[in-house]
């Protein structure tokens, strides 16, 4: 009997999405795994994420789709609120639980010692990130260096904590803490040597991002909705422009044809743009936004007498 070969089921055509969704990232999951199960569920063409989270974490993760990837740092380099607790009397080789302990302390700080030591931490201060990170040394993740028990050296750097507030002792093991921070901040540091002044140890347990940038935990879906997630289109209510991280930035607004050689590449003469928007002063190193009938067609800085577009953010004039 012939059997007849069967033609592989077709591809979804991929979606020309652009915008931002926020996703509110399940413990255990990688933030690259919440962009591969989007992948598959949006069938967007171009998606990435913009702020890793730690597979213990939760919380807020703003998802870029289409030319929204071309801004992600501007996401990256946000503000950050963090809840998370924190075990006292031991240390794990991650700083968090799902490492391996390491060391043992019967030290336990109370409520008056740890308000004591948060001012320390609070402002421009030196911290070392984790051995289990993504840090690079040498051309290789700190992570796959400490998973092969190779000695891993990071120096430390500077970060920015804006506010560390105790917000609770759960037990004489325990407590929780909410922290705002600047971009490259490790909480799992944080707890590490927030245990060290308070001469014991301690390692996170919980952890939870409730803003990202200008995302907060009331804009992000759960990554099990799928009918939500499936259906996402350009207009949906739950995709947020391109421009809403760019709120921030001066703009400049131009005219059809400075649109159409901008969208190309193309750089402007900065006189007539400047003087018909009516601007007296800009930075010469400032980041500028143009647009065209509202829509932002690139990211430029003024090079010269000249507007030097540097990320070109849409493909087309309407």
């Amino acid at each position: 009997m012939n059997k007849e070969k069967l033609s592989p089921a077709p591809k979804p055509e991929k979606k020309d999405i652009t915008g931002w969704l926020i996703i509110d990232k399940p413990q255990g999951f990688t933030s690259n795994d919440v962009v591969s199960k989007l992948k598959h569920l949006t069938h967007a063409a171009k998606i990435g994420h913009g702020g890793t989270l730690d597979p213990l974490a939760t919380g807020v993760l703003p998802i870029a789709l289409g030319e929204a990837t071309k801004t992600v740092n501007y996401v990256m380099d946000g503000e950050k609120v963090y809840r998370f607790r924190v075990k006292w009397g031991e240390a794990t080789d991650t700083d968090d639980s799902e490492g391996e302990i390491i060391g043992h302390s019967s030290v336990r700080p109370s409520a008056e010692e740890i308000e004591k030591v948060l001012p320390q931490f609070v402002g421009k201060i030196q911290q070392t990130p984790p051995a289990y990170s993504a840090i690079k040394i040498s051309g290789q993740r700190a992570y796959d260096l400490a998973r092969k028990k190779v000695p891993v050296n990071i120096p430390p750097r500077e970060v920015e904590i804006k506010a560390l507030t105790l917000e609770a002792v759960i037990d004489e093991n325990h407590a929780d803490f909410e922290v705002v921070c600047g971009k490259g901040t490790y909480v799992r540091s944080l707890a590490r040597d927030l245990a060290k002044v308070l001469n014991t140890c301690g390692h996170v347990t919980v952890l939870r991002r409730l803003k990202c940038g200008v995302f907060k935990e009331a804009d992000a879906i759960s990554l099990d909705n799928s009918e939500v997630l499936e259906h996402i289109a350009q207009g949906s209510d739950s995709l947020f422009s391109l421009e809403t991280v760019l709120a921030g930035i001066p703009a400049l607004a131009l005219m059809r044809e400075e649109a159409g050689k901008l969208a190309a590449g193309t750089q402007l003469p900065v006189i007539p743009i400047v003087k018909r928007n009516k601007v007296t002063e800009l930075p010469r190193d400032a980041v500028l936004k143009m647009t065209y009938n509202g829509k932002v067609i690139s990211l430029a800085r003024i090079e010269g007498a000249f507007i030097q577009p540097f990320r070109v953010l849409v493909k087309s004039i309407d």
